[in-house]
């Protein structure tokens, strides 16, 4: 792959040259898009350049198989220029220039040339096409965003950087191609996705980009909710979140997304363990994601993120100097409830990350495994199909520095997952329901349908996670003594 960047020397020309090595390796993988298009736009006369995060993904040897490119053809000539080349292509996007495609694995937006100016009142730009790829990357978010790769009619590379991208990805640092102001009067939303790429990227905040945002965190109130959920969403789900959620904290653009989590600073935990409960949050946080075994859990992270955000409204002085939170689980599920359907959630997701914010402390009472057997199944029912979540949950919510007993947290929690997984074995606690069905409830009761079965129902369920399954015989008998004692 060539490249029109300026000469540098020693070390960094040394390290320049071995990514950008790598870089053309990783885009070699992508030969028969490169080929493919190259050749179709080149003999129409048209330029064509890989663009953006694909760019900086192929430079960080990270590409996947989404591929973002800019044009100087007009949204209506790639159409046609794409027809019968790729499998699919739609025109969602086209108002804004980009025509969406698919070919084989691949998925592929190709936009035009864009000059856009911004009325800072909304975010929405008044589209202009531009006439140079210079235009185009002097008004995108952050300048390792901003490099280009031309591709040739033999589908040949090479690497443009007039923004001096590499430079801030070899430094890690995340700065804006113009003044930071500017960029972020014309989409707060960059803002929020500085702090965004911190946590995917595990990048640092120019200081002049910083103090911009500091400055002007209070713009990221002209931006839809559904947006910032979906800034917010990568954020969590990025390889450095807790860096992401601290930097969203410090700069203060969490009090326009999720002002619940700064506010943790003002407190400390019962403990005096940590700075604050804050600092045991993201610890938290760290901790849930070393436990994930797959994917990332947005539903576990957000649960370990505000599990402790009811402590502030539930914060209390005890005598002697001790603090306590009672039922912070309690006011701290409705903080989330509140917070999450502001941001757009679904009900799901409310629901999810709630229930475990309000189940997170119910270990605590088991003890030294005094639980009866009734308690444990209680446990495991509470929490349904969530459990394997809250097991994760409740073990990254161990932070104490006091290594014997996190020993001994985590033994007790080993031996309350071993009496879960005896009952479910015996009893399939997965589809705990009452010994007598409702058609059995109203023949043995003499009732017709209506609240009574409910009421019934109900009994024969409780009495089913009290005392396990049992004999169709002694069902009846209690439902009948439950019935006379009505």
């Amino acid at each position: 792959m060539q490249t029109s960047i300026d000469p540098v020397d020693g070390p960094e020309l040394e390290r320049r040259a071995r990514l950008l090595a790598a870089a053309a390796v990783t885009l070699g993988a992508y030969s028969e898009v490169f080929d493919g298009l190259g050749a179709i736009f080149a003999e129409h006369g048209h330029q064509l350049y890989l663009v953006g995060g694909s760019v900086r993904d192929a430079v960080l040897g990270r590409l996947g198989s989404d591929l973002d490119f800019t044009t100087d053809a007009a949204p209506d000539d790639v159409q046609k220029l794409l027809a019968g080349w790729v499998d699919n292509q739609w025109d969602t996007g086209i108002d804004f220039g980009t025509v969406s495609a698919v070919r084989g694995d691949f998925e592929i937006e190709i936009t035009t040339f864009r000059a856009d100016q911004y009325d800072r009142v909304s975010r929405n730009p008044q589209v202009t096409y531009g006439q140079t790829l210079a235009e185009d990357l002097v008004r995108r978010d952050f300048t390792v965003n901003a490099m280009a790769v031309r591709i040739a009619s033999d589908g040949s590379q090479e690497f443009v950087d007039p923004m001096n991208g590499l430079d801030d990805l070899l430094a890690g640092i995340l700065d804006t191609p113009g003044k930071p102001e500017d960029s972020f009067n014309d989409d707060p939303l960059r803002m929020l996705r500085a702090a965004r790429f911190v946590a995917q990227l595990g990048f640092d905040v120019h200081p002049r980009v910083r103090a911009a945002i500091v400055e002007m965190a209070d713009q990221l109130g002209r931006i839809t909710a559904e947006r910032i959920r979906a800034e917010l969403d990568k954020l969590i789900l990025g390889e450095h979140a807790l860096d992401g959620v601290n930097a969203m904290c410090e700069t203060g653009l969490a009090q326009y997304v999720l002002p619940e989590v700064p506010e943790m600073k003002l407190e400390i935990d019962e403990h005096h363990q940590h700075k604050d409960v804050y600092w045991h949050s993201l610890t938290v946080l760290k901790q849930a994601i070393d436990l994930e075994d797959g994917d990332p859990d947005l539903v576990l992270r957000l649960a370990a993120l505000l599990h402790d955000i009811g402590k502030p409204d539930t914060k209390r002085n005890e005598p002697g100097g001790a603090v306590s939170f009672h039922h912070h689980e309690v006011v701290g599920a409705k903080m989330v409830r509140k917070r999450m359907r502001a941001l757009k959630y679904s009900k799901q997701m409310v629901e999810d990350v709630s229930k475990l914010v309000f189940l997170h402390l119910r270990f605590h009472g088991y003890g030294k495994g005094e639980w009866t057997d009734s308690a444990v199944r209680r446990y495991a029912h509470d929490a349904g199909d969530l459990l394997p979540r809250l097991h994760k949950l409740v073990r990254a919510d161990c932070t104490t520095r006091n290594k014997r007993r996190a020993a001994a947290l985590q033994a007790t929690y080993d031996d309350l997952e071993r009496r879960i997984a005896n009952i479910q074995a015996a009893e399939d606690l997965a589809r705990v329901r009452p010994d007598l069905d409702g058609n059995a409830i109203m023949e043995l009761l003499g009732i017709s349908p209506g609240r009574e079965v409910g009421l019934a129902w109900s009994f024969l369920k409780e009495l089913r996670l009290d005392r396990g399954p049992l004999p169709r015989e002694e069902a009846e008998r209690e439902l009948l003594a439950w019935w006379q004692a009505r």
